[in-house]
């Protein structure tokens, strides 16, 4: 890989959509606008529509009024549409892996791991929308039969997170739209780009205009607030920390709304006495660093059987310092920089703990015996 230069990033940014995606067109926002920050500079690197709780229910009229024709739409056309995404998107992998890496600062090669990883749901979709199966059974009694039918859930409100900027969308829209939902996307503020240009080409394949719309926001809560209680909703969908997950549960149990939720963990890796510590370092360094540790997979806590801790500790910590950090668009660059300053705040007290002691317990064998 080669350094990518100022001109063709700009030629990538240039291609973006800026504004909000409702009921087929692309209109500003009430709020003017945000901007979108380079997390290696903290620089701007462009601006996108700020939307307001208007211009959220607006994105939800849109849904409702083009839901009960998609429902009808053919089941195999909606997969030739997800079909002709998929297909688009590898197509353009190179432009849209380095448009991720600017707004989210992972490497270039892990972005391009991501594309092919979010270009599969697409693919994946495509197939399952003709297979969406009923069942025909006697009753009990015998005195008739019972007939079960799938039936697409109704507009769904589809809510992204930062560090997967494209995968968790077509994670999210893909069966959405195979089913014959029609929905609102609301990407993280801090990664707006990936999710637009997804719409983008998701419009160029074919997808009817109000099926998805999109709306970029600096304020989630003013947003998603209304879309949440509106009970023409019917479903929500989100992947975020648990703290924000209990309160949208919260909101959604007023209209009994359908739940979807990837919340945050706290993983453990666990050594064992007898591991092979070469395979144990090179899988803790892949636990721990893939997305530059944003992830909610990502291990916290290592749990090091105490007659090999000293070993592991070396050998890892040997494997991370010889990690080149920088831009993710840089030659070479195994670690880019996190997304933003509330992040780094976060680091840096893990740091801070680990420095003073809070975050490292040694235990002896006869200390292990009473847990």
């Amino acid at each position: 890989m080669t350094t990518i230069s100022p001109t063709q990033e700009q030629q990538v940014l240039d291609q973006v959509p800026k504004q909000l995606y409702i009921g087929g067109e692309w209109v500003d926002g009430s709020e003017g606008t945000l901007g979108v920050e380079d997390p290696s500079t903290g620089d701007t690197l462009c601006e996108v529509a700020d939307a307001s709780a208007e211009d959220a229910t607006a994105a939800l009229d849109a849904a409702v009024e083009a839901g009960p024709e998609f429902a009808k739409h053919p089941p195999r056309e909606r997969g030739e549409i997800l079909r002709r995404a998929f297909d688009a998107i590898t197509a353009r992998s190179d432009e849209l892996a380095l448009l991720m890496t600017l707004e989210m600062g992972k490497p270039i090669a892990e972005s391009k791991a991501e594309i092919a990883y979010g270009a599969e749901f697409l693919r994946w979709y495509s197939e399952q929308a003709v297979r969406i199966d009923g069942r025909y059974a006697v009753s009990p009694n015998g005195q008739g039969r019972l007939l079960t039918m799938q039936q697409p859930v109704g507009p769904c409100l589809l809510i992204t997170p930062w560090n997967f900027p494209l995968a968790m969308g077509t994670r999210k829209i893909g069966p959405a739209i195979a089913a014959g939902c029609t929905m609102v996307v609301k990407p993280a503020q801090q990664t707006p780009l990936s999710m637009l240009m997804l719409a983008k080409i998701l419009e160029e394949a074919g997808l009817p205009g109000g099926v998805l719309n999109l709306i970029t926001a600096s304020s989630a809560s003013k947003t998603t607030g209304p879309v949440i209680s509106d009970p023409r909703l019917r479903k929500l969908s989100f992947t975020g920390s648990t703290e924000i997950g209990r309160k949208l549960m919260e909101q959604s149990s007023e209209n009994l709304l359908r739940l979807s939720m990837e919340l945050g963990g706290n993983a453990p890796f666990i050594v064992f006495e007898d591991a092979d510590l070469d395979a144990a370092v090179e899988g803790a360094l892949i636990a721990k660093m893939r997305n530059i540790g944003e992830a909610c997979t990502a291990a916290n806590r290592f749990h090091v059987a105490a007659p090999v801790a000293e070993q592991f500790a070396e050998r890892m910590a040997e494997k991370m310092g010889s990690m080149r950090v920088g831009r993710g668009t840089e030659d070479g660059v195994e670690v880019g920089p996190l997304i933003d300053d509330k992040q780094r705040t976060k680091v840096q007290e893990l740091v801070d703990n680990a420095v003073g002691g809070e975050g490292i317990q040694r235990r002896g064998r006869s200390d292990r015996r009473g847990q």
